[in-house]
């Protein structure tokens, strides 16, 4: 039996609600509703719909700023967002344009031209989800920021990479996102195919990691593809970081204890007091739920089979 697409519809009017979702459902989709846009969001904290259709002013939250907030949070980023106005003013379409809404409707509404945009924006949706869920299948590292070098999207590969260190598009940032951001511009601006990068220094714990960029190519007018990836040098220590759940240092320790250094050896390769080698394996002990050097080797011996 094939899905129905379902569309959650957000209106504070139940003459509204009730009249759009009759013509949904006719359309053979199935219809969620909300009748704000605080319990919209609670309802999206559960159920992901194919499609949103919202009321642009609502009392409270109101369509713009429920759209944006939603926009933040990754899993639903992708939704395409249809807006419903009695204002035809060129301030409120620009308004929801920029909040992430993907196109509008004037009230009232006529229900062919309803349909005929829902279908198209649901078939436009899952065209551009499909791929990047193919990029996401294929362990690409792959991420796109638009003109501003805010996150438009990235694979989850490069998520885990990323750790929340570029602005979404509520334009939050942190110094080192503000840098990040920069060096990306910078990067786009360097000829085609010429395979310069970009590398950002990231502290963690006492450690560092480097990250390094590569632009691809530009996606859509305001979207510009990049390639990130983690130097060679340090893949054994990103793994078992990852893998294990350590900070960046704990992964070397781990390293050099799975290689049969003491902590005098470690020390002096890493450039740190035994005692500190010592506090910092302690850590791992606790992490990994073992009591000793020989078992704590064995996890990661394990963990760096795995990943090849």
């Amino acid at each position: 039996m094939k899905r129905r697409d379902m569309i959650l519809v957000v209106d504070d009017t139940p003459d509204t609600l009730g009249f759009l979702t009759e013509a949904i459902e006719q359309a053979d989709l199935t219809v969620l509703v909300a009748v704000d846009g605080e319990s919209a969001l609670e309802l999206l904290g559960q159920i992901t719909p194919d499609l949103i259709l919202m009321d642009a002013v609502m009392p409270g939250l109101d369509g713009f700023e429920t759209c944006r907030r939603l926009k933040q949070v990754p899993h639903l980023s992708h939704l395409p967002v249809i807006f419903m106005t009695g204002l035809s003013d060129t301030e409120h379409v620009v308004k929801g344009l920029e909040a992430g809404g993907v196109d509008y409707l004037t009230k009232p509404i006529i229900v062919d031209e309803l349909i005929a945009r829902i279908r198209v924006h649901l078939t436009n949706a899952r065209v551009s989800y499909g791929a990047r869920a193919a990029l996401d299948a294929t362990g690409r590292f792959l991420l796109a920021t638009n003109g501003e070098g805010r996150l438009l999207w990235c694979t989850p590969q490069a998520e885990r990479l990323l750790n929340g260190l570029l602005p979404g598009p509520d334009g939050a940032s942190s110094p080192l996102a503000a840098t990040l951001s920069a060096g990306l511009n910078r990067l786009r601006q360097v000829p085609a195919g010429s395979n310069d990068s970009f590398r950002l220094e990231v502290p963690d714990g006492d450690a560092v990691r480097r990250l390094d960029f590569v632009y691809l190519s530009p996606a859509n007018p305001d979207e510009f593809l990049f390639r990130l990836s983690e130097p060679t040098a340090g893949r054994q220590e990103a793994i078992l970081r990852d893998a294990l759940g350590l900070t960046a240092r704990e992964a070397e320790v781990l390293l050099w204890i799975a290689n049969g250094k003491a902590n005098r050896d470690i020390g002096e390769i890493l450039g740190i007091s035994p005692r500190t080698v010592n506090k910092h394996l302690e850590q791992v002990f606790a992490k990994l739920g073992v009591e000793n050097r020989a078992s704590a080797a064995a996890l990661a011996i394990r963990a760096l089979a795995a990943r090849g």
